[in-house]
């Protein structure tokens, strides 16, 4: 972040009150802004975001028992992997890209810059980010994304050789449907951070982690320094008692037995 930018968010902090009912959610939408800007994040991703955000409400911007369950299956998958990869777009690298580097370290697995609109620019642009945020190598920007994932045809099909192509568990979040179908039909298991449990995405991925980026990306790190000093039997008794549609389910109960009793407190 250059001098100016970095003068804007202060100048934006001091603006919104420390006791603001919503200030965590104003600087998160001014840190996207800022991103795109910086042409990290493209203006369909503040779409997106407000899209997830309004999910967010309905599970009171809380992890919850149905996204803790899935956390727990996501950091055993990611440390019995044999390559695993996290997938990165631009809203993710504009709200968690350090978060996400100390995931990465910790499994350990690959970083690799996946975009809907890509050009090298922008790919530049994320990978500056993610190695300012302490990464060492970031797949997937430039010629590393030479590859294409089959029946695949926007730009989500350019892939690493050595990343997303070859991976066996691949995560990623705010993702299109698309991608993550054309990745199950290939056989890799995907973990999906989505607050919309009713997306494409969250129905097809092999574990859905109904919860906020912002909230999902530590405490999968966490997760995963809990599953790693599991026995490998208490780590596979987790991933046999584990059903994708029972926590998606449980996160649309959630939100339906929440809503009503929110309408009766007014």
């Amino acid at each position: 972040m250059d001098k100016t930018q970095d003068s804007k968010s202060r100048s934006i902090r001091g603006i919104v009150p420390e006791n603001h009912p919503r200030r965590e959610s104003i600087l998160i939408r001014e840190r996207l802004v800022e991103a795109m800007e910086r042409e990290v994040v493209v203006p369909q991703g503040l779409i997106a975001q407000g899209r997830g955000e309004c999910f967010d409400y309905l599970i009171g911007e809380k992890t919850r028992d149905f996204a803790e369950r899935a956390l727990e299956v996501a950091a055993v998958l990611l440390i019995e992997a044999k390559n695993p990869v996290i997938s990165v777009n631009g809203n993710m690298a504009a709200l968690v890209p350090r978060e996400i580097v100390e995931l990465a370290d910790a499994i350990p697995a690959k970083i690799e810059v996946n975009l809907f609109y890509r050009d090298e620019v922008r790919e530049r642009a994320i990978e500056k980010v993610l190695r300012e945020a302490g990464a060492r190598e970031v797949l997937g920007v430039g010629e590393d994304a030479s590859e294409t994932i089959p029946e695949l045809f926007s730009e989500r099909r350019r892939v690493s050789k050595r990343g997303i192509l070859s991976a066996d568990v691949v995560l990623l979040g705010l993702e299109d449907g698309d991608r993550t179908e054309a990745l199950v039909r290939m056989g890799k298991r995907v973990i999906a951070i989505d607050l919309n449990p009713l997306s494409r995405t969250s129905l097809t991925a092999s574990v859905t982690i109904v919860d906020n980026v912002i909230r999902a990306i530590p405490a999968l790190r966490e997760k995963v320094l809990k599953m790693k000093s599991l026995s490998r039997e208490e780590r596979e008794k987790l991933l046999k008692g584990y059903n994708n549609r029972d926590v998606l389910r449980g996160a649309m109960k959630f939100m339906s037995e929440r809503l009503a009793q929110l309408s009766l407190d007014l």
